[in-house]
C-alpha cells in the first residue's frame, strides 16, 4: 500500500525528464506514488519517443521544449503543482568550450523556471545542483552556483503567492552516463586505465538514491533550503583497482577545471546549516526565514566542512559492487 505523499493527485513537471535522473524519478513517481499526471519537458524528440516505448502509463505527458524558451515554459507549467528542474548542460569540457550556451541553459533557464513557476502558481520547485557549484573552478560549476543563488533568492520574488523554491546538492552518480566507471569499463578492454591524480577523492551515490533524496526533500521543503545528503566517498585509485584490477594504471595529470577533492558544504555555509542525521540542510539567509522554521536538527560546529577527503563514510569494494554492476 502506497503512503500518502505530496505527489498524490498532483501534476508534476520534470525538466530534462528524458535524462538519467528524469527517467528514474519519473519511474518512482509512477510506481510508488499516485500523481494525477507527470509532464516530461525536454528538447529531444528521439529520447522522448524512446521513453514513451519503455514507460507505458496514461499519466505520462511529453512536452518538447527548452528551458531557454520562456513562452514554452509558461504554457507547459499551466496547472502544474510541482516542478523538478533537472535540465542542464552538465559536461565540464562542453561548458568550457561553449560558455555562452552553458550560461543560457543553466542560468537563463533557471531564471525562466522561477518566473514561469511564480506566474503559474506552482506550489513547489526543486532544482538539482552539484558539488561542483561549491567553490567552482570551472564554468559548469560557476553556472550551477549562480543557479543555486537564483532559486534560493527566488523565494523573495513570490510575495503573497504560495510558490516555494529549494535545491538539492549532491555528488557523482555511480555509473551514470559520462561518469568515470563507464570510462574505466571501456578502458579495461585495452588493459590500461587513466587517472588524472592518485590523490583524488569523490562523493558517490546511485541514481535511485539521488531520485529518492529529491523526492524526500520535496516533501519536507519550506522554501530557500539547499539539501545535502550524507553519502560515501572513495579514492579514484581504489575505484580503478576494483573496476579494473588487472589493468595498468597511467597517471595523466589533473585536467583543466578539475578538483582533487569535492566539497558539498563549506565552513561559511555550516554557520547556517543543520545536521538532520541522514542529510544536512543549508538554511537560507533570508528575512522571511526563521531559524526555527518548523525543522529540528543539530547546529554544526564552527569550522565544519563536508569534503570528500575528510568524509567519515567510505565505500569499499563490496559496497561499490552493490551499487553498480561492474561485471
Amino acid at each position: 500500500m502506497m503512503m500518502m505523499s505530496c505527489f498524490d493527485g498532483k501534476t508534476i513537471l520534470v525538466t530534462g525528464g528524458t535524462g538519467s535522473f528524469g527517467k528514474m524519478f519519473t519511474s518512482l513517481l509512477l510506481k510508488e506514488w499516485n500523481p494525477d499526471s507527470v509532464r516530461i519537458y525536454s528538447r529531444g524528440e528521439l529520447l522522448q519517443w524512446e521513453m514513451q516505448q519503455n514507460v507505458q502509463d496514461e499519466r505520462l505527458r511529453f512536452f518538447i521544449g527548452d528551458v531557454r524558451d520562456k513562452d514554452r515554459l509558461y504554457r507547459a507549467m499551466n496547472d502544474v503543482d510541482i516542478v523538478v528542474h533537472a535540465a542542464a548542460l552538465k559536461q565540464v569540457p562542453a561548458a568550457e568550450y561553449n560558455p555562452m550556451e552553458a550560461v543560457k541553459t543553466n542560468i537563463d533557464g533557471a531564471s525562466n523556471i522561477i518566473n514561469a513557476s511564480i506566474d503559474n502558481g506552482v506550489e513547489k520547485v526543486m532544482a538539482l545542483s552539484t558539488d561542483k557549484a561549491v567553490h567552482p573552478v570551472n564554468l559548469y560549476g560557476a553556472t550551477k552556483m549562480v543557479a543555486e543563488k537564483l532559486f534560493v533568492q527566488g523565494n523573495a520574488y513570490v510575495g503573497e503567492r504560495n510558490t516555494r523554491f529549494a535545491c538539492t546538492r549532491y555528488g557523482n552518480v555511480v555509473g551514470s552516463r559520462g561518469s568515470i566507471i563507464p570510462l574505466f569499463l571501456e578502458q579495461r578492454k585495452q588493459g590500461r586505465v587513466t587517472i588524472t591524480d592518485e590523490r583524488m577523492t569523490r562523493f558517490w551515490l546511485t541514481l535511485e538514491q539521488g531520485a529518492r533524496f529529491v523526492a524526500q526533500c520535496i516533501e519536507t521543503m519550506r522554501g530557500g533550503e539547499i539539501f545535502v545528503p550524507k553519502i560515501p566517498s572513495m579514492r579514484i585509485t581504489d575505484l580503478a583497482k576494483i573496476v579494473a584490477p588487472d589493468c595498468e594504471v597511467e597517471i595523466i595529470g589533473i585536467r583543466p577545471g578539475e578538483k582533487l577533492h569535492e566539497v558539498l558544504l563549506t565552513e561559511d555555509e555550516a554557520r547556517h546549516s543543520k545536521d538532520m542525521r541522514d542529510y544536512f540542510v543549508i538554511e537560507p539567509e533570508l528575512k522571511i526565514w526563521s531559524r526555527n522554521n518548523g525543522r529540528e536538527g543539530k547546529s554544526l560546529p564552527e569550522g565544519f566542512r563536508y569534503s570528500s577527503e575528510s568524509n567519515p563514510i567510505w565505500l569499499d569494494a563490496d559496497k561499490l559492487m552493490s551499487m553498480v554492476d561492474i561485471s
